[in-house]
């Protein structure tokens, strides 16, 4: 576990510190009153720290030498003070700290473990910048890494799309305007009708200064827009806001696509993929097996064992389905019920890599409050291409309940 290094010499703000502390996601605080104290923290273990929480002054570094000392170490540091004027402001940005925060309560200590949460998950995000001068490309490049971005750089559009192509990680892309070959109007443009299924952050980039430019950004389909030159914070409260709407969209996409108890998809999702394999296997005239998967006496178990062991159940069959189909669509659908679709496999395919899993469901035991207990499952598969995929899951559904009548814990298919 990564560590953040807060250090704060008054005891009543390290108190509320210590017990917000917990507010720091997947990250251990650890606590000092002093540089010295500071210092002898960080160098017992220099590589497991990545951030910094800091007072401006302390009674052994009364002038900011604590935030030199972090700074000088490559920590990414957030700055705390009682008391701020522009002069200090200026200083400590162009210094290279992340954030500052005024001692203001509550609300503030919030807001800078949350500042630290946000460089947290930086690391693992990617920013593309598009911009011809190198100049203005390496100032966007040390900002975003001093926030901890993983960064991806391009000369102009063509350069930008391609990389964009080629890394379905980059998350966010930040374009000047004039650029050769391609400039930031055309790229977003392409970004977007070419890439619509993908979530990306778009800020645009002018020196021009006029409305027509940030106008023509947001209606090409960027989502923000910043004159240049722009101020540091500006530039940073910009790309944190459209990561932020980024995850916000990406968080309702997963609460309406997945389903709540098992974490797998749910019919929503399953139906409009499917609908997609559906069409393409008519049009292309190839084969598309679609199972439906019933947990053979569900509500018997849920009688005897109570309902928090059936949930244990759905979600052991669900890990099931997650490890042994996972190159395939699947699906929690309703209760007990699952569906699988099966692209380019034949019905006599489809029935073997079935009836496996079957079998692997059957013999596989799980425990719930210590005691094991195991699970079958019944299967109807079908490769008739109907006129719509529920068509098509109707008739698979009428196997599943052939597989019923015959004793469960079987596969029937065409």
């Amino acid at each position: 576990m990564q560590k953040v290094l807060v250090v704060e010499d008054s005891q009543t703000v390290l108190k509320v510190l210590r017990h917000l502390a917990p507010h720091l996601n997947q990250l251990e605080a650890v606590f000092a009153s002093s540089l010295e104290q500071a210092k002898t923290l960080y160098h017992a273990e220099p590589h497991s720290f990545f951030a910094a929480l800091a007072d401006l002054h302390l009674p052994d570094a009364p002038n900011g030498e604590l935030i030199d000392f972090l700074l000088d170490v490559q920590l990414s540091t957030v700055v705390l003070s009682g008391s701020f004027d522009e002069q200090t402001r200026s200083l400590l940005i162009d210094k290279g700290v992340v954030d500052y925060v005024l001692k203001e309560g509550r609300y503030s200590y919030l807001q800078a473990l949350n500042t630290i949460n946000q460089l947290n998950l930086n690391q693992h995000i990617k920013v593309l910048v598009a911009e011809d001068s190198e100049l203005a490309r390496k100032h966007i490049v040390n900002l975003l890494k001093r926030n901890l971005f993983k960064v991806v750089e391009a000369n102009d559009g063509i350069e930008a799309y391609q990389h964009l192509q080629d890394d379905p990680e980059i998350k966010l892309l930040i374009s000047d305007y004039q650029m050769p070959n391609m400039d930031g109007f055309a790229l977003v443009h392409k970004v977007r009708h070419t890439m619509a299924q993908r979530r990306i952050g778009i800020i645009g980039l002018s020196a021009a200064g006029n409305a027509t430019v940030s106008s023509k950004f947001i209606k090409n389909g960027a989502n923000d827009y910043l004159n240049k030159p722009f101020s540091i914070e500006e530039f940073q409260c910009r790309v944190n806001l459209s990561l932020h709407s980024l995850r916000l969209i990406e968080q309702l996409e997963k609460a309406a696509y997945q389903d709540y108890l098992t974490a797998i998809p749910n019919r929503r999702y399953f139906i409009e993929q499917g609908r997609i394999l559906h069409h393409k296997a008519k049009q292309k005239n190839t084969q598309l097996a679609m199972a439906v998967l019933d947990i053979d006496h569900f509500k018997r178990f849920n009688d005897q064992h109570g309902h928090e062991a059936g949930d244990a159940v759905l979600c052991h069959f669900a890990s099931l389905l997650k490890t042994s189909l996972a190159k395939f669509l699947f699906a929690r659908t309703g209760g007990e019920e699952f569906c699988v679709a099966l692209s380019g496999l034949t019905n006599p395919k489809a029935y073997q890599l079935l009836d496996a899993f079957r079998k692997q469901v059957a013999n596989t035991q799980f425990f719930y409050k210590d005691v094991p207990l195991s699970i079958s499952v019944s299967i109807g598969v079908t490769n008739h291409l109907e006129e719509h995929i529920e068509s098509q899951l109707n008739q698979a559904d009428e196997r599943l309940y052939r597989a019923k009548e015959a004793g469960r814990n079987i596969v029937v298919g065409d």
